[in-house]
């Protein structure tokens, strides 16, 4: 008999083919990619031992897991395929959410560009439910859901969770947990408080794509981030050997460091500390692994500590074949949009200094072999289409450089647990005109980079045919697919309407998409 099982949908619960690049194809609309390819390239499921228990998992699980571990709790961790499994053994599940409602920013914009219609996260998650739903009828189970997704689920939970969990959980979740289990009521929303960081536990069993936590928090202090209110703290080096070492145990030779800014690691103030980073660089390599990557880092950190830049490179040995490639927060171009939403992101320069800071960024990142993708948040309420021309000026600088990057604008969500959260939720109708023109000078430019880098994006994969067919499918559809971002600029958006026809999970879908396939290309949309 467990006390709780530790599981989550399929969209969450893989390691996506064997790089993290490739689960941004599950915020597509689920229309639009065919389930077998989901299944078997974008989110295969994890392996398990021979009594059902997954032999990696979603880092965020593995540090409930030892959390509860440690407080005394009975807990399993099983992939959603062995849930059923497990279920009649046990008096709670606990879940952890992604993008159940396909709300977060690169879900939201992937949706509105195609049409329309729930993502494969959102389907996942919804297909999820019902089996729990299911489960928990039959056998009185309480259902906690918590995770980076869980605010989505704060707006509106549904009735098979009994509580949404929003926050860290350290301090708050093993109570809720014992009052569970001695008989109480849970109560709908349960919002945990940050805990002190010699309260924070390391994983005891593998994480998926060998993930390691270094630091949480960011205290840059931007309005429209989730992260933002956490405090920050860095992760101590014996806490990250640890956890590598576990990793390694588990068959992982790489790691990936989870950060929202590998150059706050060991920082105070804001300002880099070179030596606490080339120390981590270098005591995690000497364990042997074969390579260290980050999903996050900043402009202004970057520019402020070439040097650091360099060291982390040399150490983790980056070349063309093993670049990173992490997510950079461009945001915006407008000094009124930067001054009243992150006053704080050029640090420690001023907002002025905005264009020179990602310029000079970017090229010493490019010349220690990053490759940054440039996320912009679009959609404020008082943006302009001047606001947004300033926005293309400076992606126009960085094509007009020559810079390897990619460029993603994204409609900024008012995440509920952000100091945004009022924000009206942006529509595509509603915003700037100008966000089209935008949309389509990046993603020009994002495609040509995208062919050029496949090795780059791939190169984590284990599997050396499914790579192959893997990097295939992305040089096939990147050749024609800029004409529908083009379409989408002369039509000022319209065109993704009709995208809401196209359907390639069932056969008479299928057959209609061929049709409007056909019209498509035989008569271009100008406007409808």
């Amino acid at each position: 008999m467990y006390d709780i099982i530790l599981t989550s949908d399929r969209g969450s619960f893989t390691d996506y083919g064997g790089t993290s690049v490739l689960g941004y194809v599950a915020c597509m609309p689920a229309r639009l990619v065919p389930r077998v390819f989901m299944n078997r390239f974008f989110t295969p499921p994890v392996p398990t031992d021979k009594d059902g228990r997954a032999l990696f998992a979603p880092y965020a699980i593995r540090k409930i897991e030892a959390l509860l571990t440690n407080s005394g709790f009975n807990v399993i961790t099983v992939p959603p395929e062995k849930l059923k499994k497990f279920a009649k053994e046990t008096k709670i599940i606990g879940i952890t959410a992604h993008d159940p409602y396909g709300l977060n920013p690169v879900s939201a914009k992937l949706s509105f560009i195609f049409g329309g219609g729930p993502t494969w996260t959102a389907q996942f998650f919804d297909e999820f439910g019902e089996e729990i739903k299911s489960l928990k009828e039959k056998y009185k189970i309480k259902v906690i859901a918590g995770g980076p997704g869980a605010w989505e689920l704060s707006l509106k939970k549904p009735d098979w969770i009994d509580t949404v969990f929003v926050g860290e959980a350290e301090v708050d979740l093993p109570p809720l947990v014992k009052s569970i289990l001695d008989g109480n009521e849970p109560p709908s929303i349960v919002r945990g408080r940050n805990p002190k960081l010699d309260k924070i536990p390391p994983i005891q069993n593998p994480a998926r794509l060998g993930e390691v936590q270094v630091t949480r928090g960011c205290p840059r202090g931007c309005r429209f981030c989730s992260i933002t209110p956490e405090t920050f703290r860095s992760i101590p080096i014996d806490v990250i050997k640890k956890e590598v070492e576990i990793n390694m145990k588990g068959g992982w030779r790489r790691v990936e460091f989870i950060t929202d800014d590998i150059l706050l690691y060991g920082s105070q103030k804001l300002r880099t500390n070179h030596d606490a980073i080339v120390n981590l660089f270098s005591e995690v390599m000497k364990m042997g692994v074969d390579g260290i990557w980050f999903p996050h880092i900043s402009a202004p950190a970057v520019r402020e500590s070439p040097k650091t830049v360099k060291a982390m490179s040399e150490i983790a040995s980056y070349n063309f074949d093993r670049a990173a490639a992490p997510v950079v927060g461009l945001e915006s171009g407008s000094l009124k949009i930067i001054e009243k939403y992150m006053p704080a992101k050029a640090f420690p320069w001023t907002p002025r200094d905005w264009r020179d800071v990602i310029l000079d960024a970017t090229a010493i990142m490019n010349d220690n072999y990053i490759y940054p993708c440039y996320t912009m948040t679009i959609g404020y309420p008082e943006e302009t289409e001047e606001d947004v021309d300033q926005s293309i000026s400076l992606v126009q600088s960085l094509i007009d450089h020559k810079l390897v990057t990619w460029i993603f604008p994204l409609p900024v969500i008012p995440i509920s647990t952000t100091y945004i959260s009022k924000n009206p939720y942006p529509k595509p109708e509603k915003l700037p005109k100008n966000y089209w023109d935008l949309l389509y000078l990046a993603w020009n430019y994002d495609l040509k980079i995208t062919r050029q880098l496949i090795p780059v994006i791939t190169n984590s994969m284990r599997n050396k045919l499914v790579r192959k067919i893997v990097q295939t499918m992305i040089d096939k559809i990147f050749s024609s697919i800029d004409f529908v971002f083009m379409q989408l600029k002369e039509t000022k958006g319209e065109h993704a309407k009709i995208y809401s026809q196209v359907n390639l999970n069932n056969l008479t879908g299928v057959l209609k998409s061929i049709y409007w396939l056909i019209r498509l290309t035989a008569k271009p949309l100008k406007s409808e």
